[in-house]
């Protein structure tokens, strides 16, 4: 039912200040962004690496989402766990086979659908299950064009080998030139 874990959450007062703590200290680089103006509030994705993810999420407005959460949280915090799937739907039966409620589900420009694990339902913690390609919220310069699967690139002691993830972006390493040749030795084999 669950690909993956996509990202984390954070709630937070203050965006600017986060922003530039999670972008221009820890290297965090941007991706999508969108203002909820229904629910008041304003969510970006970062990633960092290779494949981590999270969202900073904040107030745009009084009444909205995130307010009673804010209330309860002074400084912000960890606000909910997102969930990858590859069928909403079957998410839902499943949960309703096992009479595990949700809420919520609600479907943005058919490229993206969800819906929430109430946290008395899911041990303390607001679960986001969505339906979505990764790579349509994430950075350009993060992931790979839809042509390629991977990249090679040379360094001062070897190769760095990129391939997409299945999960969005890309996953990288570096290799040695003995490792090389014995890679290519190996997909020679195999072809």
């Amino acid at each position: 039912m669950i690909a993956r874990i996509d990202h984390i959450s954070i709630a937070v007062k203050n965006y600017e200040k986060a922003r530039f703590f999670f972008q221009d200290i820890l290297g965090a680089v941007p991706g999508a962004g969108v203002d909820n103006h229904d629910k008041k509030f304003f969510w970006q994705i970062f990633s960092l690496g290779d494949l981590s993810r999270f969202e900073l999420i904040y107030p745009t407005g009084p009444g909205g989402l995130l307010e009673k959460f804010l209330e309860n949280n002074k400084e912000g915090g960890f606000h909910h766990l997102t969930l990858q799937t590859t069928d909403i739907q079957k998410a839902q039966q499943t949960l309703e086979d096992h009479n595990i409620p949700h809420f919520g589900y609600y479907e943005y420009q058919n490229v993206w659908k969800e819906i929430f694990i109430h946290p008395k339902n899911a041990f303390g913690v607001l679960i986001q299950i969505a339906q979505f390609n990764p790579d349509d919220w994430l950075n350009a310069s993060v992931i790979f064009s839809k042509r390629e699967k991977w990249s090679v690139e040379k360094t001062k002691t070897g190769c760095k080998l990129s391939f997409a993830h299945p999960g969005g972006g890309k996953v990288a390493f570096e290799i040695t030139p003995g490792d090389t040749k014995k890679l290519i030795r190996e997909l020679e084999q195999c072809c």
